[in-house]
């Protein structure tokens, strides 16, 4: 039981540092599912929103190095040449990154309902100067 339950922190450490930096390379819509005690699959699902082929490619190779360095391994990737929907097996932790096509397409959130999502923000965004005017469009 005590193995079960530190696997499952180190696991929920990288799925929450790979939503903060999906956030800060502006990803949206990132939801943390907790899939433990629902699917021998994985552990942790993230899955984020990119907007463009490139900014996807791109944050799954930095998630692929920050995996790395936290002594996380990489079991398996698809979709990194095409950038529309990205997948990275950690093994624990599975990453989904779309575009909003696949994304609504696929609904993960919708297939993995009864999943409970994470709070996984580490710190609060600070507002950009402009942040008053973007909230108004």
């Amino acid at each position: 039981m005590a193995k079960r339950t530190t696997e499952l922190t180190q696991s929920r450490k990288l799925a929450k540092a790979a939503a903060q930096l999906a956030e800060d390379r502006h990803c949206r819509d990132i939801v943390v599912l907790e899939v433990a005690d629902l699917s021998p699959v994985a552990r942790h699902f993230v899955i984020a929103t990119g907007t463009s082929e490139p900014q996807l490619r791109s944050v799954g190779h930095e998630l692929i190095d920050l995996a790395k360095e936290m002594g996380f391994k990489v079991f398996g990737r698809a979709g990194l040449q095409r950038g529309r929907w990205v997948v990275l097996d950690f093994v624990d932790v599975v990453v989904h990154l779309f575009d909003e096509e696949f994304r609504r397409f696929y609904d993960l959130e919708m297939l993995w309902g009864d999943a409970p999502k994470l709070r996984w923000r580490q710190r609060t965004r600070r507002k950009t100067p402009h942040a008053q005017f973007e909230d108004k469009i």
